[in-house]
């Protein structure tokens, strides 16, 4: 209650000062007149009583200023007067404030916009209720189908079998829901539509949305009722779906549109902040039941492509659940050994189940981007005390020049503490305008890293506007940032002798703060070499990752993708659309040629397969090769070279005899130091050794991964199967080389294929030289972010080493004049200039070169094809803020070359 009033107390005085003091005059005056009346009782008269009561107690001025200091409203009020002052100060210095303000615009804003995008994409929950609750069944993101075993036995994927076995096995969980680990291309068409469009849609179980606690805005989400066979086909929509592709037409709600063909019933749209179990561009549009998925083969025992997440009932402790799910895993596993490889068998023991926190869900972009955000993290904040060592210099300049009015202020009685204080608040008070104009800059900031970040991406589910979380950071580096870069000139300032001050005022003396400022010039040197190094390392694997030899060429290419089976294609039609697309594609209009395959180069996609070698053992040792359908004209249009036997060609039909054409990995691994032509191998088991003929080889390509080498791989025709079993894969992409840019043949290539089949839906159609640039979205927004961040700290360092140069030369203009009065040359004394500049500039080099080449080998999993100590880069780095540093310290060494020894001599 007492804490109440002295606030209330507090803000009385602060709102009714002149009442206030005049009800504290009344009552001090009011104990004046008692004292008094005391003194006279004892026999002074009234005029000896009032100055003795005033001997003793002081004046009343003093006690009212006693009393004042004594609560907490006079710190409030000589907070309000500094930030007064502090404001008149710096409107009087426009320059001075301008340039810091900038310097601190980029600091704090670089700062917040890497923040902003930490809490976004790395701190960021799943919009749903009690999302501490959920838990995955699983430790990492492997993707899309598996069979047997998984990597180090920790289980991540599971079949619809095991996930019903789990669910059932398992009461600790509330609700236990499945959903596919990718997201599935759909081709959607409303009654009015002339036309199906491309959508993405995501399997998942009929308790998905009552597991997740997620919300609908319009209608109602899926239930376990639709996810069972017979059951009318539901489809869930996401609101930005609705709103951006439909106008957030109501009537929707309720009605029916054709997916994949087939009638869907719109039974309701998720709410606005929803966007699934994993944070990612191109979140599903839809959501339909596993149960109407068309892969029926998948809910065999065997394929193994579900992620499972589960809701933990509050009494259930997740470490036996965890110890639950691991033997319930180990059971299935031994009732169903029939469907594990031979090869997996001996690891079914290790196998496990570890439970992990789902309240951020798939945790798939915070994986992907962990690394390259703690990089950024790392040059941001060096950027951003480069950006304080600059400030405080300045400052520190500032102070000295400003050191009489100092002395005056302490030779009329301030106290350093007040001095520091106030200095304190006009550092502050920079800090924040600098965070505020950083803020902005953050969100702008944010919209174009996400830009880069997510090339090609149509949505991003990531708020560029800052949260609570992003403002109370941004605040708190303010005042941090203030207080770091004002607290030194603020306490060397307020050390100085009023006397010695007074004396040496306009001649040059020693001063311990040009040590300082000598010294943050060595600091932002260093740590600007550190930022070059490091941005030429990252733009250097940049450009080796984009101007490898990928083992095809894509200028001039054009892809584009299909799903025939969205459009109603079934197994005996594949052969009739692929000899139409096969006629069709050559006759447009700039198309030199043409070919189909199942995906194409560095697109996304990969299938691997155990292979089988005719005359050799099985050998579990390697991955299991790559393997992609390719059509005739294929290695030709996508320019990957031919280097020994023949290509698929147009006699290769699913009725002639069956070959492959392998890649040169392949042939090194499976037959060493022999001839592969001719050979014959299989997929499956050993009785299909003898499928396929080896007829080609051509040169290593980059399908999966452009860091890795090239995997091993097979090419097999469109049709061609082994007898009695279906083919596997169908085409989902059709490569073009085009005469020209492949922008300019888009619209006819749409135009031949929408007139010869209407109905087939065109997925994405991008130039190839996009498709292979969308792989290094991740290391083209470190590097962009890093040359930016290298090109500050460039000028900053610069400005900071003009800034000391200058204020140098200034202070020292009696000593040159002199030194010319006495004879010394003008080279001479720009050598003077420049020796004290350079040797900053060395000692900066000599810390910061090996602190760079330390921070290179922690990098070093994030660059390819550069050394961490790459000598070039290095060099180039040096010798870049070498010239920089001497054109700035060569403007003041100029200047002082062309002083007038009288001029000097007279320099106050």
């Amino acid at each position: 209650m007492s804490v109440l009033r002295t606030i209330a107390d507090g803000l009385r005085a602060l709102l009714r000062k002149e009442q206030v003091g005049r009800e504290l005059d009344e009552e001090l005056n009011g104990f004046l007149e008692m004292a008094t009346e005391e003194k006279m009782k004892q026999g002074m008269s009234r005029k000896d009583a009032l100055r003795a009561v005033r001997l003793e107690r002081g004046s009343l001025d003093v006690s009212r200023e006693i009393i004042h200091a004594a609560r907490w409203e006079s710190f409030v009020e000589t907070l309000w007067r500094d930030l007064r002052f502090a404001v008149r100060v710096l409107r009087k210095n426009p320059v001075f404030t301008a340039v810091v303000v900038l310097t601190l615009t980029l600091g704090i804003g670089a700062n917040t916009a890497i923040f902003t995008l930490i809490d976004t994409v790395m701190l960021k929950q799943l919009p749903v209720a009690n999302s501490k609750q959920l838990y995955r069944l699983g430790d990492n993101n492997n993707c899309c189908v598996m069979v047997g075993t998984q990597d180090g036995g920790s289980f991540v994927l599971y079949s619809y079998p095991l996930y019903e076995h789990l669910r059932d096995q398992t009461p600790e969980f509330s609700e236990l829901a499945a959903f596919a680990s990718y997201v599935s291309d759909l081709s959607v068409r409303r009654e009015t539509d002339t036309a199906a469009q491309p959508y993405r849609g995501e399997f998942v179980s009929g308790n998905y949305f009552a597991m997740l606690g997620a919300g609908s805005f319009a209608g109602r989400l899926l239930m376990p009722a639709d996810d069972t066979s017979g059951a009318p086909r539901a489809a869930v929509m996401n609101y930005h779906t609705w709103q951006r592709r439909f106008g957030a037409d109501r009537s929707l709600i309720g009605s029916t549109v054709n997916i994949n063909g087939v009638p869907y019933t719109i039974t309701g749209v998720t709410s606005p902040e929803f966007y699934g179990d994993t944070l990612r561009s191109d979140p599903p549009d839809f959501w339909l039941p596993l149960a109407v998925n068309p892969d029926r083969w998948l809910f065999g025992a065997e394929p193994e492509w579900l992620y499972l997440m589960g809701r933990l009932r509050p009494e259930a402790a997740s470490e036996q659940v965890q110890a639950r799910l691991t033997v319930e895993l180990q059971q299935w596993l031994g009732s169903h050994r029939e469907v594990i490889p031979e090869r997996d068998r001996n690891d079914l023991a290790r196998q496990y189940i570890r439970l992990t926190p789902g309240a951020r869900g798939v945790e798939q972009m915070q994986t992907n981007y962990a690394m390259g955000l703690r990089l950024l993290v790392t040059l941001s904040a060096l950027l951003l005390l480069i950006a304080c060592a600059n400030i405080a210099n300045l400052l520190l300049a500032r102070g000295s020049a400003n050191l009489s009015q100092t002395a005056v202020r302490l030779a009329l009685g301030a106290s350093r503490s007040r001095l520091v204080r106030q200095m304190l608040t006009e550092s502050v008070l920079l800090a924040l305008v600098g965070g505020a104009a950083g803020l902005y800059l953050a969100y702008v900031g944010t919209h174009a890293i996400l830009l880069v970040a997510f090339r090609g991406a149509q949505y991003v589910p990531i708020e560029a506007r800052p949260s609570l979380a992003v403002l109370a950071f941004a605040l708190l580096l303010s005042v941090a940032t203030g207080i770091v870069f004002g607290i030194a000139p603020a306490w060397m300032t307020s050390q100085s002798y009023p006397a010695d001050a007074l004396r040496r005022a306009g001649r040059s003396a020693a001063d311990r703060s040009s040590v300082v400022q000598k010294s943050l010039v060595i600091v932002q040197v260093a740590f600007s070499i550190v930022l070059l190094i490091g941005a030429g390392m990252v733009t250097q694997s940049l450009r080796n990752l984009e101007y490898q030899n990928f083992g095809f060429v894509t200028e001039g290419r054009l892809i584009v993708n299909i799903a025939p089976s969205l459009s109603g294609y079934t197994a005996d039609k594949l052969d009739g659309l692929y000899q139409r697309l096969q006629d069709t594609l050559p006759q447009v209009p700039g198309v030199l040629s043409a070919s189909l395959s199942w995906y194409s180069p560095l697109g996304g996609n990969n299938a691997n397969e155990r292979v089988f070698i005719e005359g050799k053992p099985p050998d579990y040792r390697w991955t299991a090769p790559s393997w992609d359908r390719v059509g005739p004209h294929y290695f030709e249009t996508i320019g990957t070279r031919l280097l020994q036997g023949r290509a698929i060609e147009d006699r290769d039909t699913p009725a002639a005899q069956h070959v492959a054409v392998i890649n040169e990995t392949f042939a090194r691994r499976f037959f060493p130091n022999e001839n592969p032509i001719g050979q014959h191998f299989g997929m499956g088991d050993a009785s299909h050794r003898g499928d396929y003929e080896i007829v080609g080889i051509v040169e290593d390509t980059k399908y999966q991964d452009a860091r890795a080498p090239a995997y091993a791989t097979f090419f097999l025709p469109l049709l061609q199967s082994p007898p009695g079993q279906p083919v596997r894969g169908c085409v989902g992409a059709i490569e073009l080389h085009v005469a020209g840019k492949p922008e300019s043949v888009e619209p006819a290539v749409r135009k031949a294929l929408a007139d010869m089949d209407p109905n087939l839906t065109v997925l994405n159609m991008v130039s190839f030289g996009e498709q292979v640039a969308r792989n290094f979205n991740q290391e083209r927004l470190i590097a962009r972010l890093a040359e930016l961040f290298g090109a500050l700290a460039l000028i900053l360092a610069c400005v900071g080493l003009y800034g000391v140069t200058a204020y140098a030369v200034a202070r020292r203009t009696n000593e040159i004049g002199i030194r010319m009065a006495l004879g010394a040359e003008k080279k001479n004394v720009m050598g003077l200039v420049l020796r004290t500049a350079l040797g900053q500039l060395g000692l900066g080099l000599a810390i910061g070169v090996p602190v760079a080449l330390a921070a290179g080998q922690v990098m070093a999993s994030q660059l390819y094809g550069v050394k961490s100590y790459d000598a070039a880069i290095v060099g180039l780095a040096a010798v870049i803020l070498t010239a920089c540093a001497l054109l700035a310290a060569s403007v003041p060494a100029w200047r002082a070359m062309r002083v007038d020894p009288m001029v000097a001599l007279r320099y106050e």
